[in-house]
């Protein structure tokens, strides 16, 4: 019951992060990042690659995968009337052409305002701003908006990267494919196609589940009880064939291990009160800290998230607060990489 109070305060989920331990750039070779195990039921820690997770995996264990593809949501422009510089982040498609954005800065770009990028190959009407504080706005170009888009927009990476990403893919898993993401599901971006084929010629099935990320994911939460936090929402889907999987797996004593947090939280949105999965496609605001009961979730793969984050919270409601600080302290000691380009940990 203690650590259970503990948790309930954002405070307790803080700790000090050395600058250089932010990875900056993808490694060439997607899996040769690091991966530290936690045991949940010791609280014992090992250092591997992550090439190596085939070894931890069994026959009739299911990963479950996340399939959403990063759009690039980033556009740099002009404000019609002024010619100040602006910029325009996609978070969430409202309707054909208008979307649910960020916008810097906030005071230039007030609804009635207008934006120009890419010489007038695109523009953007400012129509309102949304009770969270973000702007709707209408997009006007000519052609297909996907080619204007590709063309125009830049990666959104998260703001703690600050070099310039070379290669558009390498914010992409591999197994990336449908569009509508403002960030990557990092923990997948691991995985090669090799190391997917090893996995499944070992008996391991693969789950493919489609949530779109928002950046709401990746921002520290900003009250002090977490109870009090109010959780984005996303848009996730369950195809008919992933349910039958993910609930095959559990019927027949397999593992469900989820490839990131995203994932996790597609699966648990998904299932009933006896964490059976159901076919769907809904939004879901689930927030999932300490004192939550997985449904679904025997195993998961991911990153090491950001300081007072709902995803830290997210992993210590599955490991147990203290035995996920104390990884982190390790982590940290051994000078493991951090974020959305760093290693990943394996929890079982």
């Amino acid at each position: 019951m203690a650590e259970q109070t503990a948790g309930l305060r954002t405070s307790d989920y803080n700790f000090e992060l050395p600058a250089q331990l932010i990875a900056q750039d993808p490694l060439a070779d997607r899996s040769a990042s690091r991966l530290l195990c936690l045991d949940r039921s010791t609280g014992a820690v090992s250092h591997h690659v992550f090439r190596e997770i085939p070894q931890f995996l069994k026959a009739g264990d299911c990963l479950v995968l996340n399939d959403t593809k990063v759009i690039p949501a980033r556009l740099l422009g002009t404000k019609e009337d002024t010619g100040a510089a602006v910029e325009i982040l996609l978070l969430k498609r409202r309707d054909k052409d208008v979307w649910e954005t960020l916008v810097k800065p906030g005071k230039k770009l007030r609804p009635g305002a207008g934006a120009v990028f890419g010489d007038g190959r695109l523009r953007a009407q400012i129509l309102e701003t949304t009770p969270e504080g973000n702007r709707l706005v209408r997009f006007l170009y000519d052609g297909i908006w996907e080619e204007v888009l590709d063309s125009l927009g830049e990666m959104p990476l998260p703001p703690y990267i600050t070099h310039k990403l070379a290669d558009r893919s390498r914010y992409q898993t591999v197994y990336a494919k449908y569009e509508g993401s403002a960030a990557a599901p990092t923990a997948g971006l691991h995985f090669t196609k090799e190391l997917l084929e090893e996995v499944q010629k070992k008996g391991v099935r693969l789950a493919y589940v489609t949530l779109h990320v928002g950046l709401g994911t990746f921002r520290p939460v900003k009250v002090d009880n977490v109870l009090e936090h109010h959780m984005h929402t996303e848009r996730y889907q369950v195809s008919r064939e992933a349910a039958e999987t993910i609930n095959r797996t559990k019927e027949e004593g397999g593992r469900v291990i989820c490839v990131g947090t995203t994932s996790c939280r597609t699966v648990e949105s998904a299932a009933d009160a006896d964490g059976h999965i159901q076919a769907c496609c809904a939004d879901t605001d689930i927030f999932i800290y300490p004192g939550y009961r997985f449904r679904v979730m025997d195993g998961l793969i991911t990153n090491f998230h950001l300081p007072q984050s709902t995803l830290v919270m997210l992993v210590s409601a599955f490991a147990g607060r203290e035995a996920v600080l104390g990884a982190y302290e390790t982590a940290i000691r051994e000078q493991y990489r951090f974020f959305s380009f760093g290693d990943a940990m394996l929890i079982l």
